[in-house]
């Protein structure tokens, strides 16, 4: 499959999950595509907290309301003493790094079968204190992810997409 093909038919925020944990090897492959995502300078400041077991999930519960039933979730985080730091404001790339980061990952699932949705809803001090996060650690995204239930299907949304004439400007706006 290519592609586009892909990210536009696969590839949606899955919100329903099948009772079935993650296997390990395919969790692990989904986490290498995060590896290798590409960060600024290379300084790959991520940090991943890998949330697997019901009593995590329970935890991250707390945090967020956003789980859906999943089996397990990625905490995608950045370390701010390893980040690129744009000279020109002083605008830490961590942010950056993580979105990428995430986007690899969510992309790989994607490919596997597996289903995710991406989390900005949730309180950052929670899952600092739930997850004993050092102060340089900052919680960015949240990645729910697990094999789709039988009636997951993508929001009524899912397809509407602007055309490019209203999203690119070449030149000048």
């Amino acid at each position: 499959m290519d592609f586009l093909t892909m990210a536009k038919d696969c590839r949606y925020s899955c919100r329903r999950y099948a009772d079935r944990p993650l296997e390990k090897e395919t969790l692990e492959r989904i986490l290498e595509a995060g590896r290798v995502a590409p960060t600024a300078t290379n300084a790959q400041p991520q940090r991943i907290v890998a949330v697997t077991t019901p009593e995590g999930m329970e935890s991250l519960a707390g945090c967020t309301r956003y789980t859906f039933g999943a089996p397990a979730a990625l905490i995608v985080c950045y370390d701010r003493t390893e980040v690129w730091v744009r000279s020109y404001d002083g605008k830490e790339g961590g942010d950056v790094d993580a979105a990428i980061v995430t986007t690899h990952m969510m992309l790989q699932a994607a490919e596997l079968g597996v289903g995710t949705c991406w989390v900005g809803s949730f309180d950052p001090k929670l899952v600092r204190e739930e997850f004993s996060l050092p102060a340089q650690i900052v919680p960015v995204a949240i990645l729910i992810l697990g094999w789709p239930a039988d009636e997951a299907v993508p929001s009524p949304k899912h397809d509407k997409r602007k055309p490019l004439e209203e999203t690119v400007v070449y030149g000048k706006f």
